[in-house]
C-alpha cells in the first residue's frame, strides 16, 4: 500500500511490518482498520514488502536495511508528488518488530528522525528477548541449539547464539543497549506501545514480547484476570492485570497435585496429543529439509547483499552502532516444537548449577534475580543478557498491554487478524484498542 497519485497527501507516515515467513498480506487487517479511523488524507500507509516469504530468513540486520530504504523511497516519492511527511508511525509484528528497532536505528543515524517526528511505535506479539527457551533440562537446550540453525541467520539472533560483526554478543542484545543507534532512535518516539499474547501463543512466548521476566498466566485457572473496560476482557489492565487468589500465593512445586492435575490436563488435550504425535514427524521432516534449503539460499542471498549486489548500497546503512563511536506445514512444525517446551524457573538456592559456561558477572546477575524472585511469581530461567535487556528496554519506558485471545488455539496469528476468519476475531478488539485508546495522530 504506497502513494497514490489520486488521493491527498497527508503528512503522518504510518509503516507495517509483517514477521517471519510473513507478507505484506498479513498486516491487511491492520491497515483496513486504521483506514477504519484515519482517512488517506491523515494517515499514509506503507506496508514492507521486501522481506517477504524466505526473504525473513535473511536476519534483522539486513531486514533492517531493507525496510529503512523502503521509507526513505517512500519518503521521497511523496516529496516528489509535492507532500511532505513530517510525522512518522511504526508498527512491527512478531519478527517484524525487531526489525522494526533495527530500522529506527538506521533511521536516526542517517539523521532522518531529526527532520520528522516519531510518534508512535509499536509491537504486537515480537519477541524482544528472542526466542530462546527459558530452560534447564537438557530437551529444552537440544530444541535451543536445532532452533538456532534451522532459521538461517533471523535463527540465530533469535535464539541470541550469534555474534553481531565485531562486538562478540548477539545482536538483540546489542539493539537494547542504552548507548546504541537503536535505543536512542527508539526514545524520539512519542510513545511505545507492545501487545502481548498471555496464553496459546505457539511461536513467541508472552515473556518476551512483554519484556518480562516472570509470566503469570502459566495456569489460567489459578488467576483473575482484570481487562481494561469496553474491551471483552481481551486486552487487560497493564497496571493490574491479574489478581492472585489465595490459594494462588502457594510456591509452585512438583507435588502429587500437581502431577495429577498435570495428567488430567493431559487427558483433556489428549486427542490434540495424539494427532501430533501422527503429524509432528511429517512436519518436522518438511522443517527440517526446507530450512536446509532456505538456510542455502538465505546465505547466498546474504552474500550478494554483502557485496553490495542486491540493489541496496550498504554502505550507506553500514554505520557506526554506538552514539559515541512449505510454508504452511514448516511453521506450524516450528510452532509445535517451539510450544512443546516447558517454562522453566530459577532455584530458590544455588545448590543446583545454572550453567557452568557463565563467568562471575553473569553468574552475579543470577543470583541477583534469584534473590528477587517471589514464590508465587517465581522468576524465568533466562540467560543473563536477557535479565539486562529487560532492564534496559524498560528504560526507555513502555505502554504494555497483555492480549487474552480465548477464541483461537493460535493466538499469535489472531493478535493482528492475519488471516480474515472467525476465530480471529478477538483482534479486531485489539486494533480499536490500539487505534483509539493509544495511538496518538
Amino acid at each position: 500500500m504506497g502513494t497514490d497519485d489520486s488521493t491527498p497527501i497527508a503528512n503522518h507516515l504510518c509503516v507495517l511490518v509483517h514477521g517471519l515467513w510473513g507478507n505484506p498480506e498479513h498486516m491487511n487487517q491492520v491497515a483496513k482498520a486504521i483506514r477504519e479511523v484515519y482517512a488517506e488524507d491523515e494517515l499514509h500507509l506503507l506496508i514492507a514488502k521486501r522481506n517477504s516469504g524466505s526473504f525473513t530468513y535473511d536476519g534483522i540486520e539486513l531486514g533492517g536495511e531493507r525496510v529503512c530504504l523502503e521509507i526513505e523511497e517512500e519518503i521521497e516519492i511523496i516529496r516528489k508528488r509535492g507532500g511532505k511527511i513530517t510525522k512518522l508511525s511504526i508498527a512491527g509484528y512478531s519478527l517484524g518488530g525487531l526489525v522494526a528497532r533495527y530500522a529506527v536505528g538506521l533511521l536516526y543515524a542517517k539523521g532522518v528522525l531529526d527532520q520528522i517526528e516519531p510518534m508512535n511505535f509499536t509491537t504486537f506479539a515480537t519477541p524482544h528477548l528472542g526466542v530462546r527457551t527459558p530452560l534447564r533440562g537438557w530437551y529444552d537446550n537440544v530444541w535451543n541449539e536445532i532452533g538456532a540453525r534451522t532459521l538461517s541467520e533471523s535463527g540465530r539472533q533469535l535464539f541470541i547464539v550469534d555474534k553481531f560483526r565485531d562486538t562478540g554478543r548477539p545482536l538483540l542484545s546489542i539493539l537494547a543497549e542504552p548507548d546504541s543507534i537503536f535505543m536512542t532512535g527508539l526514545k524520539r518516539f512519542k510513545r511505545r506501545i507492545l501487545y502481548s499474547n498471555v496464553i496459546n501463543d505457539r511461536t513467541v512466548n508472552h515473556y518476551t514480547s512483554m519484556i518480562s521476566k516472570t509470566d503469570p498466566y502459566t495456569d489460567m485457572s489459578k488467576i483473575k484476570v482484570n481487562g481494561v473496560k469496553g474491551y471483552d476482557n481481551v486486552v487487560l489492565d497493564p497496571a493490574d492485570p491479574v489478581s492472585f487468589p489465595p490459594s494462588a500465593n502457594e510456591p509452585k512445586s512438583t507435588t502429587t497435585g500437581s502431577i495429577v492435575s498435570g495428567g488430567l490436563s493431559y487427558v483433556k488435550n489428549g486427542p490434540f496429543l495424539l494427532a501430533l504425535t501422527v503429524f509432528l514427524p511429517l512436519g518436522v521432516t518438511a522443517f527440517m529439509i526446507n530450512s536446509v534449503v532456505q538456510t542455502v539460499r538465505s546465505t547466498r542471498r546474504i552474500q550478494q547483499h554483502e557485496k553490495g549486489l542486491a540493489g541496496i548500497e550498504i554502505e550507506k546503512y553500514r554505520m557506526p552502532i554506538w552514539i559515541d563511536g512449505l510454508r504452511g506445514t514448516v511453521e506450524d512444525a516450528y510452532e509445535n516444537i517451539n510450544s512443546s517446551q516447558q517454562q522453566s524457573y530459577l532455584s530458590a538456592s544455588d545448590d543446583e548449577d545454572y550453567d557452568t559456561t557463565l563467568n562471575p558477572a553473569e553468574s552475579g546477575i543470577i543470583d541477583d534475580e534469584r534473590r528477587q524472585s517471589h514464590p508465587h511469581l517465581p522468576t524465568l530461567a533466562l540467560a543473563p543478557c536477557q535479565f539486562k535487556m529487560i532492564a534496559d528496554l524498560d528504560q526507555v519506558g513502555w505502554r504494555k498491554f497483555p492480549v487474552w485471545i480465548q477464541k483461537a488455539r493460535h493466538s499469535h496469528a489472531a493478535i493482528i487478524v492475519r488471516t480474515e476468519k472467525p476465530g480471529f476475531s478477538e483482534g479486531y478488539i485489539v486494533m480499536k484498542h490500539w487505534l483509539n485508546e493509544e495511538f496518538v495522530i
